[in-house]
């Protein structure tokens, strides 16, 4: 494997994708860990795929599609040996928001395109080396917006919880509306929902805790089927409870080729791009939180170009888009997967189930998936990544705040975009009024003394100054008052240590340019001190070197201090000369 990430790194973007395949082979001795760990997967996802892609508003069989051709296909090019690329939740409640805006007849070609351009934006973050960008998402947003999404997949399944439906479409609304109207629920389904949701929870208390969401759909299952059957009293009585069957005819078949219509390409741009940013956020969480078997962390950057190429071709069989799961990554992982060929299995027994029990599949009641699915978004829900933003400081509140809350209200593709506008927004304006300008006074001996920088400029004398925070926008204007008042200091020398600043904005050039003039016009100098060579080629390119002489700018050098003591030396000889008359 490290043979290969070196490989992989030396090569052209497009060979990327060639050499992962050429160099995937199976290991007999993990075949049989592999094999049981993709068939739990598969068993216990197959159910909740179709669920996911009732969060969507499609057809629940898209949501099988995926895990057909996603899961394996991610496999095959990820970075991470153990990434798991399927549905999620969140990604299909983003989904489902999108396609709220297109008719009915118009949903599965809308989703067509919306999946193909998922994956393509994907893939060029993968190929192009843009896993860097993930860091200007904060984790305020990620944690506002995650808790929004499992609190509306709760929400979401009350309707089909308990058979009320809301004239409402927002999903909080919803939920009000069906407490107010709670005496027109459908008992039935209510009841065969609420054994699902006691069966899921028990069980997830217990070393079964694996297999908890099938167990728990199958048992409703059968119960629902001998409480239906014509021989039984209650058939009347059941006969009411909606099942997936109602919802879609599953046909045992495997998906069939389909293709996109380039008209809608405009329109899902840019909710393909939202969509896109929460598949990649979710990825990098596996990839930053799960190890190789090699003990190092995969490549982000990689590991998004496998989900852009499992969600391409996911788009030409019609399923829904996937993206790296943490859960289902946790789970093939418990479930004993030794090799990325875990994933692999998944699309083949996937295929295995359909052909064989598609029937089965139909006869799955609605309110059992609506369990399902609140156990999920409970599971979801970030409550101590919640508390430790709120207690961080005031901008990690806001943001989280305003994330959630924009999550609950608003069109979910545009919420996380608003958390990360909002997030970059405060960030500026916190870090372009972060600056403080100490003075460091020299000792015979040791380290220099840091202490607050004067107010005013003393004369005859080296004062040194530190520099700490940015020197861009408003922060250069911060700095500006807090240097030193020059007033009628005389022979003078202001040393302004640059060290570690390798940009400077033309703002602070024009500070520069201020405080060197009005030193000048009182017989005194300033001194610029480690400078970096980029900072150099811009004091140059705009005139302020020549203004501040180029003897009174000292270039930093791998060895600290050397700088530091060229400045001092110049000062005191300078100092030493007679002043001006």
């Amino acid at each position: 494997m490290t043979e290969l990430n070196n490989k992989m790194t030396k090569t052209a973007p497009m060979q990327r994708l060639v050499i992962a395949a050429q160099h995937l082979k199976p290991e007999r001795r993990n075949l049989t860990a592999d094999l049981i760990a993709g068939l739990t997967f598969a068993v216990v996802n197959v159910p909740q795929a179709m669920a996911h892609a009732l969060l969507a508003f499609v057809n629940p069989m898209l949501g099988i599609y995926t895990l057909m051709v996603a899961v394996p296909i991610g496999a095959l090019f990820t970075s991470s040996v153990y990434m798991n690329v399927s549905t999620t939740a969140a990604i299909s409640v983003a989904v489902g928001a999108v396609l709220t805006d297109f008719p009915d007849g118009q949903k599965g070609e809308a989703l067509v395109v919306l999946v193909l351009l998922v994956g393509v934006i994907q893939l060029l973050t993968g190929l192009f080396r843009l896993g860097f960008l993930i860091r200007f998402v904060s984790n305020s947003v990620m944690t506002g917006f995650l808790n929004g999404v499992a609190v509306l997949i709760i929400l979401g399944q009350l309707s089909d919880l308990t058979g009320y439906r809301s004239a409402f479409s927002n999903r909080v609304a919803q939920a009000l509306d069906l407490l107010l109207r709670i005496g027109q629920i459908n008992v039935q389904a209510t009841a065969i929902g609420g054994l699902a949701l006691v069966l899921i929870v028990a069980l997830l208390l217990t070393p079964w805790r694996r297999y908890a969401f099938i167990i728990g759909v199958v048992v409703t299952t059968v119960l629902l089927v001998i409480l239906s059957l014509p021989a039984m009293p209650t058939a009347a009585y059941f006969a009411g409870v909606p099942t997936v069957g109602d919802i879609a005819s599953i046909h045992r078949s495997l998906p069939e080729l389909v293709l996109p219509q380039p008209s809608l390409i405009l329109s899902l741009l840019l909710p393909a791009f939202s969509v896109a940013i929460i598949g990649l956020i979710q990825g990098a969480g596996v990839s930053q939180g799960t190890p190789n078997p090699n003990g190092r962390y995969p490549d982000v950057s990689r590991d998004f170009l496998g989900q852009g190429a499992a969600n391409i071709a996911t788009s030409f069989v019609g399923g829904i888009p996937a993206g790296g799961s943490i859960s289902g990554t946790a789970l093939t992982m418990g479930a004993g997967a030794k090799s990325r060929w875990t994933n692999i299995f998944v699309g083949l027994f996937v295929a295995v189930i359909v052909l064989v029990a598609a029937p089965l599949v139909e006869r799955v009641p609605m309110p059992s998936l609506a369990a399902l699915l609140i156990v999920a978004g409970y599971q979801g829900l970030r409550v101590q990544e919640a508390v430790l933003a709120w207690n961080t400081n005031k901008i990690s509140k806001v943001v989280m705040s305003v994330t959630f809350v924009a999550t609950l209200v608003v069109p979910l593709q545009f919420a996380i975009l608003l958390g990360m506008a909002i997030s970059i927004v405060l960030h500026v304006f916190r870090e372009s009024n972060k600056v403080v300008v100490t003075q460091w006074l020299l000792q015979p001996e040791g380290f220099p003394l840091e202490q607050p920088a004067p107010k005013r400029l003393p004369s005859h004398q080296l004062t040194l100054l530190h520099v700490y925070g940015s020197l861009f926008f408003a922060a250069a204007k911060s700095m500006e008052e807090m240097l030193p008042e020059v007033a009628d200091a005389t022979h003078a020398v202001v040393a302004i240590n640059l060290r570690g600043k390798s940009q400077i904005g033309s703002t602070f050039v024009t500070v520069l340019q201020h405080y060197s003039q009005a030193l000048r016009n009182q017989d005194s100098k300033l001194m610029l001190v480690g400078v970096d060579p980029a900072v150099r080629d811009q004091l140059a390119k705009t005139g302020v070197l020549k203004l501040i002489g180029e003897e009174n700018v000292f270039l930093a050098t791998p060895q600290l201090g050397t700088a530091l003591n060229q400045a001092v030396a110049a000062a005191t000889t300078w100092l030493g000369q007679p002043t001006k008359g």
